[in-house]
């Protein structure tokens, strides 16, 4: 029998090996801006054409490499960051593995050049899978230029299962924030589609934030720090009230690595617990510095996962860390905006100014004599005592009997005219009831009907989006005083590739400049108190997850995203009218049964069935 083990050619295993270093573009972003840092560069370019599909290009100033380390450089476990085993226990380098280069070199046509401070010309090379098809002399600037052109243009599957040009782009953006952020002190623009979104000047920590996310940022950011023998760790958190529907602003970097760590999101999640309501995260940019022996960093090629030794006691310090921050800049509401001077406990200035606080009395006051507010309570709290006994025992109505006038009905629901209050004796008598804040139930024929008001909500609204984005219908209400709302990179340009589907469905937004934006009007479905801001970031969250999920029509997503975010909350008290406007308008859908997202909104309990519940 013969031999059946052999060893791969290194073009093969270059490919096997992308598979885990070279995800999508923003892979090859990550390694080419860390390699960048390295070098010792002072100022990073990055360029790019269709979101990386067409063209990665990073240029830096740094020390470059001569005609032989070029060549070396794509080859596989090449590199200049470690040389000994030991030396993994104590990386200070962005890379060290030695497979980024090569790996990108082996699926995709790629151009390095270069040159030294020393020399006087540098090398141009041109790869294209792994193979070398060009290697001259060229007169380059001191740093190094690789371009890399046609990602996994020899492995089509790889290719084909990248998201659209905006998720792709939505990552690089992602990426390049991570290596900008912790390094404040160098110069890093970012160039896409010949349009320049980032120039990010050298500053310090504060400043590199808020060239990123916006200045909005200066007036959100407190600063946290603790020095211990364990480690250093520095950096800011968000305010709570500026705290946001997802999951947005939340880095940790580990001697100037960006790395994901779960167990010490949850200690500042348990620091805000009594600060923001539920669903809500703040924002935070934490900074660790600590010996590199006390980290392991070799677990994953991406090395967004790190091991830390004292990981209980970090814990700790972090959670302690960000309440003293809370604390110190004292964010709970304060209650002396005008204090009554006989109520200051404040000590005086000059002891002599101290004055006893002054007592008055009633001489015609008598406690054994009920005062007319009195009064009107007892009787307020009797009449309230007796309602609620009739409510407890008043008899369901009978089968077929009239409900209130159809036109009252038909009152346009909104998310915004929900209200608290419900009137029992009206739900009674309509034949239908709402019960535990989420469910509407009604008397029928067949048994009773349950529908869940959330996705009966949401159905009404994604369809009612839908028609208004097919006929390009616009319903707004227009805003007393405009709202400028700035996003970060990636959202904004979400939003522009978005605006004409906005305008339909009833925003009157415009882009003025930059990452920013103009509201002059919602839609007329909106409550006109609805913080803009915090809907669109939710909404925009919900369209780019749907949209990662399944491929689907810009006007199906957006609706949907619409209807999600907008649709009323499970818990909602509703008023009669609105219950009522929910079923009518329920059942004159195209799709009564089922949500957008594929759950159930109406079901019957037959009579067997509660009957059986008491056998």
């Amino acid at each position: 029998m013969p031999d059946i083990i052999q060893l791969l050619p290194d073009n093969v295993a270059n490919q096997i090996a992308a598979g885990e270093v070279i995800q999508r573009p923003a892979s090859v972003v990550k390694e080419l801006m860390e390699n960048a840092v390295d070098s010792g560069a002072s100022d990073i370019k990055l360029i790019l054409k269709d979101a990386g599909k067409t063209l990665i290009k990073v240029v830096d100033n740094g020390c470059g490499m001569s005609e032989t380390d070029a060549r070396l450089s794509i080859e596989r476990h090449a590199t200049s960051k470690i040389s000994q085993a030991d030396d993994l226990f104590s990386i200070k380098t962005m890379g060290f593995r030695g497979e980024a280069l090569a790996s990108i070199a082996a699926i995709s046509h790629m151009e390095i050049k270069t040159r030294r401070r020393e020399e006087d010309w540098g090398v141009r090379l041109v790869i294209e899978g792994s193979h070398v098809k060009e290697q001259e002399p060229d007169t380059v600037s001191q740093g190094t230029t690789v371009s890399v052109k046609n990602l996994f243009f020899n492995v089509p599957a790889r290719r084909n299962f990248l998201k659209s040009d905006n998720a792709e782009y939505r990552h690089i953006i992602e990426q390049f924030q991570r290596v900008a952020l912790v390094h404040p002190q160098l110069q890093f623009s970012l160039v896409n589609n010949e349009r320049t979104i980032y120039q990010l000047n050298k500053g310090n920590t504060k400043s590199r934030i808020v060239e990123i996310f916006g200045d909005s940022y200066k007036k959100r950011l407190i600063p946290v720090e603790s020095e211990t023998s364990l480690a250093k760790i520095h950096g800011y958190i968000g305010k709570p009230e500026f705290a946001r529907k997802k999951r947005g602003e939340q880095y940790f970097f580990v001697n100037g690595r960006f790395i994901k760590h779960p167990y010490f999101n949850h200690a500042i999640m348990d620091a805000f617990a009594d600060l923001l309501p539920e669903g809500y995260f703040p924002s935070y940019f934490i900074y660790f510095e600590l010996p590199s022996e006390r980290i392991d960093v070799n677990i994953h090629p991406t090395k967004t996962e790190v091991k830390f030794r004292d990981q209980k006691a970090l814990y700790s310090i972090i959670g302690s860390m960000v309440k003293q921050g809370i604390g110190k800049f004292n964010l709970s509401p304060s209650i002396d905006f005008d204090v009554d001077p006989s109520m200051d406990t404040r000590p005086p200035k000059n002891p002599s100014e101290v004055t006893p606080p002054q007592i008055h009395i009633d001489p015609n006051y008598n406690p054994f004599k009920k005062q007319g507010t009195q009064q009107q309570m007892e009787q307020l709290k009797h009449k309230r005592n007796v309602e609620n006994w009739d409510k407890l025992y008043k008899l369901t109505p009978r089968e077929g009997e009239e409900q209130e006038n159809s036109a009252q009905q038909q009152s346009a629901f909104t998310a915004g005219n929900i209200t608290s209050d419900m009137d029992n004796r009206n739900q009674q008598q309509s034949g239908f009831l709402q019960a535990m804040g989420k469910f509407i139930i009604s008397n029928v024929k067949s048994g009773l009907m349950v529908i869940d008001q959330h996705a009966a909500h949401e159905r009404i609204l994604y369809e009612r989006f839908l028609h208004r984005l097919e006929r390009k219908k616009q319903i707004s209400q227009q805003q007393l005083f405009p709202k400028n709302v700035t996003f970060a990179a990636g959202d904004a340009e979400l939003v522009r590739e978005l605006l004409n589907e906005l305008r339909a469905v009833g925003f009157d937004i415009k882009n003025s400049a930059g990452n920013e934006f103009v509201i002059n009007g919602m839609p007329a479905d909106m409550d006109k108190n609805e913080d803009v801001e915090g809907f669109l970031d939710s909404m925009i969250e919900s369209y780019r997850n749907n949209q990662m999920r399944i491929k689907s029509s810009k006007n199906i997503n957006l609706a949907f995203a619409m209807a999600k975010n907008m649709a009323v909350q499970q818990g909602k008290m509703l008023t009669h009218e609105e219950m009522q406007t929910i079923i009518n308008s329920l059942f004159a859908c195209d799709v009564p049964d089922w949500s957008p997202s594929g759950k159930l909104i109406v079901t019957i309990i037959k009579p067997e069935e509660l009957e059986s519940k008491f056998k």
